[in-house]
């Protein structure tokens, strides 16, 4: 089996430029012939489609908290056949949870021991000059046993202040890959959930080529490669085996429902499923041969009056669930209630194959891991099942008269209300499943 070298970029905390970072080094190292593999530590939905768009080559999220080794293993052979494996971290490299996962407590830092890359750490300088490397340095020794390649400055301001920074490094020892000066117009758009959808960027290819420039311009990325570190063998572990929650299942992708996790579509279809995409904004119903409609999440709340309006959606949505199971999570939930009421207070009539009631008009922000025992089936799980998921939206239940779907708790196995709910044939949970525990 092939193991090609990698290097984790991350960085000390969220809001350094590390994604401008990684889209910019993944063109780039493409452009130069190398097939380069994609991945995402932790349970981010958005940003594995900006790498496979930048790379293109599938991106996937590998969870030290939410997956099993089995899981990560078989996860961890996508980089077959690829020359170089880059990964993006998510929040700062040692940022985790306090309750031990699967097999880990979800930290970026895990992810790139358990597969053997080297860190890369992306370092905000705007506002320091040599205390920059006090900072690198903690964050190279804070676990020696993790290799840590060296560094990227970001928002340098001025030749004079990367030779200060550059200085600080010099007398720590640590190997400065670049400088890239401060550039207000490479920003990503972003909105309440973090950045843009890839599918709704104006320009995504053009702000691809743009990135991978301004690396080239300012980043040595010979030394770069050569910095990737072999990856771990790893043990023996059984592949979990998954079966598919039904042999013909529609799928709602669109930019009102597109959070669907990579790897999930690919154990469906390795259990012999077969997807059938569908648009609720271009008012598509599911088809209608499909034994199971799945509604991801998404930004439903930015689309409520036109998906209010789907009719043709609406009704054949309407139809299935009178004889087939209907899942949403988190948007798709949304859509699945009576009720989406939207920031300026106005009433969008759903689905109502649930009793649900959300708003967006008193934003609250609901953000973590989620482990939850189901308390009746969904498709794909049986009663009893424990799965780990994760939450993150700003909407708030106004009304949830149907039955809990599950107990759930967060990483730390405190209960949170956001249960899920069920009717009918009819399920939906605030949590996007990432898999079943011990997987």
């Amino acid at each position: 089996m092939n193991n090609p070298p990698g290097l984790m970029i991350s960085a000390p905390s969220s809001g350094t430029g590390k994604t401008t970072v990684m889209l910019g080094v993944l063109r780039a190292l493409a452009e130069d012939g190398l097939r380069v593999q994609p991945f995402k530590s932790g349970p981010d939905y958005i940003d594995p489609a900006f790498h496979r768009a930048a790379a293109g080559r599938a991106s996937y999220n590998l969870d030290s908290w939410a997956m099993g080794p089995g899981l990560i293993n078989t996860l961890g052979q996508k980089a077959n056949g690829a020359d170089i494996v880059i990964a993006e971290g998510s929040m700062g490299l040692y940022d985790g949870v306090a309750t031990l996962g699967e097999a880990g407590f979800g930290s970026s830092a895990e992810t790139a021991a358990l597969m053997g890359w080297a860190v890369v750490l992306v370092l905000d300088v705007s506002g320091q000059a040599q205390s920059a490397a006090a900072t690198a340095l903690g964050f190279a020794q804070y676990n020696k046993a993790l290799p840590f390649a060296g560094v990227i400055l970001n928002r340098v301001a001025s030749p004079r202040h990367e030779r200060l920074i550059r200085r600080g490094m010099e007398h720590v020892g640590l190997p400065v890959f670049g400088s890239l000066p401060r550039n207000g117009d490479l920003a990503l758009p972003e909105r309440h959930l973090g950045l843009v959808q890839a599918v709704e960027h104006p320009d995504l290819e053009q702000a691809i080529c743009t990135y991978a420039q301004f690396l080239r311009d300012n980043v040595d990325l010979g030394a770069l490669k050569l910095a990737a570190t072999g990856a771990n063998t790893p043990a023996a572990v059984s592949s979990p085996r998954v079966s598919a929650p039904a042999q013909r299942i529609a799928l709602a992708q669109d930019a009102a429902f597109s959070f669907t996790y990579p790897h999930l579509l690919d154990q469906w279809r390795a259990a012999g499923a077969e997807i059938l995409p569908f648009s609720p904004l271009a008012d598509q119903a599911p088809d209608p041969s499909a034994d199971l409609v799945w509604l991801p999440g998404g930004y439903p709340e930015l689309h409520a009056g036109k998906l209010a309006a789907a009719q043709q959606f609406m009704t054949g949505l309407r139809h299935h669930a009178k004889t087939r199971p209907v899942h949403g999570e988190c948007g798709g939930y949304m859509a699945l209630g009576r009720h989406l009421i939207d920031k300026t207070g106005t009433a969008h009539e759903m689905a109502g194959l649930l009793g649900l009631v959300t708003s967006f008009e008193k934003r609250e922000f609901h953000l973590g891991y989620r482990q939850a025992r189901l308390k009746s089936p969904l498709p794909g799980y049986a009663t009893g099942a424990k799965l780990r998921g994760h939450e993150y939206h700003y909407s708030t239940i106004s009304d949830q008269p149907d039955a809990p779907l599950a107990d759930v708790g967060d990483a730390n196995g405190n209960p949170v209300l956001e249960t899920g709910s069920r009717s009918g044939t009819t399920t939906g949970t605030f949590f996007h499943l990432i898999a079943e525990a011990g997987s």
